[in-house]
């Protein structure tokens, strides 16, 4: 516990010096178990080739989490954006590429990249998070790559839409699902990362298939020279260095549809073990928002500051944010820019200017167009998926600051 966490628990001990010792010590200790609850902890930046310095979780195969500092533009810059390979990164040769689309076609294609070059290019702004993206936070720990806040980021993609090319196979586009596979593969016993997607997604006609992410050419390290992009679905819908479409009425069985990537239906005790029966295939992202700045542990002046952060919603709009600087007691609606865009983020502020010096706990709380509203606590689950609880950070205001 560092921070503002850290800030809170001294506050706290203070305020309560005169309490009796056993009702003190319950107070710090319930305080500082929800603190670690919503403090992932992060080692110092690290510089890794073709990025800025990134929070490093893997080297091989990479896993880099965004500092909390980039999110500070609508578009998060390809040197910023996270990585999250599950698989080392192919060697790919652009000149030998092919996509492959067999199945429930009326022929076996091979496609080149310059085959596809020629096909309408569709341009399309998204957010793209890491379906773990927050599991540093679970209490319970669970395992696999803690993230903190930064496995998310709103780029700008580009490339032919997926439908138009299975057209071009004459895909049954009555089928049930498209199974994508990319150039990656497993190291010895590991399996390969495939996905199924419902050809409901497949047909819709923001689904494309990458090949430039910000208007440069797709980074290798993001899946060059081709990946898929499913607005509004978890990241790891978003299959990268995609070689190979197959049209189906069956699942693909592989490990990661099932049991990787599902979501109990119904909530379950923390800590417990969940029904492999009630777990579902995760789809669309939930509601989330986040404070950029100030930052956890910052001192602020008595004359003020601006708050802000971003809020996003999966397949939904974000119609709404509201800001607490008093631990939840009070709620105030913030601006929101003016770009409102399906699958993107939208940025947001708030003015505050506090009444005394003092421990201030800062909160986030979207709302979007379905009714959604982030909750108090994100419902905890064995793989530490979607968390999406509101957003806090913790300030000292001190009137020299």
């Amino acid at each position: 516990m560092d921070g503002g966490d850290g800030y809170a628990l001294k506050f706290l001990m203070m305020k309560t010096q005169n309490y009796q010792p056993s009702r003190r010590a319950a107070l710090a200790s319930m305080f500082a178990m929800t603190a670690v609850a919503h403090s992932a902890t992060a080692e110092d930046p690290v510089a890794i080739a073709g990025k800025r310095p990134m929070i490093l979780h893997n080297d091989r195969p990479e896993d880099l989490e965004t500092p909390l500092a980039y999110f500070d533009q609508w578009i998060t810059p390809n040197d910023a954006f996270f990585v999250r390979q599950h698989l080392p990164r192919p060697v790919i040769e652009e000149a030998s590429y092919r996509v492959a689309i067999g199945g429930r076609t009326e022929r076996q294609m091979k496609l080149s990249l310059a085959e596809l070059r020629k096909l309408p290019q569709h341009k399309l702004p998204a957010v793209l998070e890491c379906t773990g993206n927050g599991r540093g936070f679970y209490q319970p720990r669970v395992p696999g790559v803690q993230w903190g806040r930064g496995a998310v980021g709103n780029a700008e993609w580009s490339g032919p839409r997926l439908v138009d090319v299975l057209k071009l196979a004459g895909a049954d586009l009555t089928a049930a699902y498209v199974t994508v596979n990319g150039a990656d593969v497993g190291v010895a016993k590991t399996p390969d990362f495939i996905r199924s997607m419902v050809m409901r997604k497949a047909v819709d006609p923001n689904t494309i298939l990458a090949m430039n992410m910000n208007g440069e050419r797709l980074p290798d390290l993001h899946g060059f020279p081709l990946r898929m992009v499913v607005p509004g679905w978890d990241g790891t819908s978003w299959v990268k260095w995609v070689n190979s479409l197959v049209v189906s009425n069956e699942q693909d069985k592989g490990f990661f549809m099932d049991p990787a990537y599902r979501f109990p239906k119904h909530p379950g005790l923390p800590g417990q073990p969940v029904d492999r029966a009630d777990l579902e295939l995760i789809e669309g992202m939930p509601v989330k928002s986040y404070i950029t700045a100030p930052a956890d542990g910052d001192k602020l002046p008595m004359a003020g500051a601006v708050l802000r952060g971003m809020a996003w919603a999966g397949e939904e709009h974000v119609t709404k944010v509201d800001v607490s600087t008093d631990g939840g007691s009070t709620w105030t609606a913030a601006q929101l820019s003016e770009k409102s865009l399906p699958y993107t983020w939208r940025l947001w502020k708030t003015e505050w200017r506090p009444v005394q010096t003092g421990f201030y706990t800062v909160m986030s709380r979207a709302t979007d167009s379905a009714g959604r509203v982030q909750p108090i606590v994100s419902r905890w689950n064995p793989s530490g998926y979607l968390f999406n609880a509101i957003d806090r950070v913790g300030v000292v205001v001190e009137a020299g600051a």
